[in-house]
């Protein structure tokens, strides 16, 4: 029988996440199955979900990693409620291509001026004020940032005490910070999918630097006052029980409702372009590639094989 190649589900087709703990995945009769301690299999469907939360409990064969790589699905390893990222495996990788033009925007203090501004303009939907530093910047976002909890705490009734939380103890929050802690790793998730899928690094970021996911906090963090955020006020309101699920549950909603995988390659590609150049060209001593890869049938930054 003739081997027909994968052809994996764009991005912006895809649901955004699920997050699966309390057992073992691995594969099964070609199938993508989680099962639990009493042997009971749950099937996931891998390759139409853009990333996977594991969540303490789980373990992974490598025949499952093996498949969500070749469908170009995301596996996080987080903490509980997701609130800590512990590692995650590329379903692709950066491209060349894609890699330097990122750098060279975010090692060119112009060009990197350029790109905070657009996500500043982006972000609060006015061009950022003239003849300021990407510091002075980061300073206004701040105190912007910090205005808008505040007014989102009294528009819905939440006290507030300002963001306060322990990654390592998720326990010690208040409800409100608990709940915004889930919120945005969910949106942290499906932005390092989308960043991923675009063929970029995560680490190179423009207004965020010196962390893993540095790029990832400067994507989402352009729309999460827009998205996740007033919905995690609106669900600490009504102090449930378990807040991670609820928002969980009310996060993948809004991904759906408001489209916003299909969203999320464009906005990455809009900011970058924000610097006005383009990607360079290969160098013309560059060794030329000896065995050729076959043409990628998913994202700009999946792979092949």
């Amino acid at each position: 029988m003739a081997y027909l190649p994968l052809n994996p589900i764009p991005l912006k087709d895809r649901i955004s996440m699920i997050f699966l703990q309390y057992g073992q995945i691995d594969v099964i009769d070609g199938a993508f199955v989680l099962i639990d301690k009493t042997g009971i299999r749950t099937h996931i469907p891998v390759g139409s979900v853009a990333c996977i939360m594991l969540e303490p409990g789980t373990r992974v064969s490598h025949a499952a990693i093996r498949l969500a790589a070749t469908v170009g699905t995301l596996l996080v390893w987080v903490g509980e409620a997701g609130v800590r990222l512990y590692a995650s495996g590329q379903p692709g990788g950066a491209r060349s291509d894609k890699l330097l033009y990122q750098a060279k925007l975010a090692l060119d203090e112009e060009l990197r001026l350029k790109v905070v501004r657009k996500m500043f303009e982006l972000r609060f939907g006015e061009e950022a004020p003239s003849r300021r530093s990407v510091e002075q910047l980061r300073g206004i976002e701040g105190s912007r940032v910090r205005a808008t909890y505040a007014l989102l705490a009294k528009q819905y009734g939440v006290k507030w005490n300002g963001r306060r939380y322990d990654p390592k103890d998720w326990e010690q929050g208040d409800t409100v910070n608990q709940c915004i802690s889930a919120a945005t790793a969910c949106l942290y998730g499906v932005t390092e999918a989308a960043v991923l899928a675009a063929g970029y690094a995560p680490a190179i970021g423009f207004i965020h630097t010196g962390k893993p996911l540095s790029f990832i906090y400067d994507i989402a963090d352009i729309i999460k006052f827009d998205t996740v955020v007033p919905k995690a006020f609106e669900i600490a309101r009504r102090c449930p029980t378990n807040p991670d699920r609820e928002v969980r549950l009310a996060c993948r909603e809004i991904f759906r409702s408001n489209k916003t995988l299909a969203k999320l390659i464009p906005l990455i590609e809009d900011v970058l372009s924000a610097g006005g150049i383009e990607p360079p060209a290969p160098p013309a001593d560059a060794q030329p590639i000896a065995i050729p890869e076959p043409v990628s049938l998913g994202e700009a930054g999946h792979r092949s094989s």
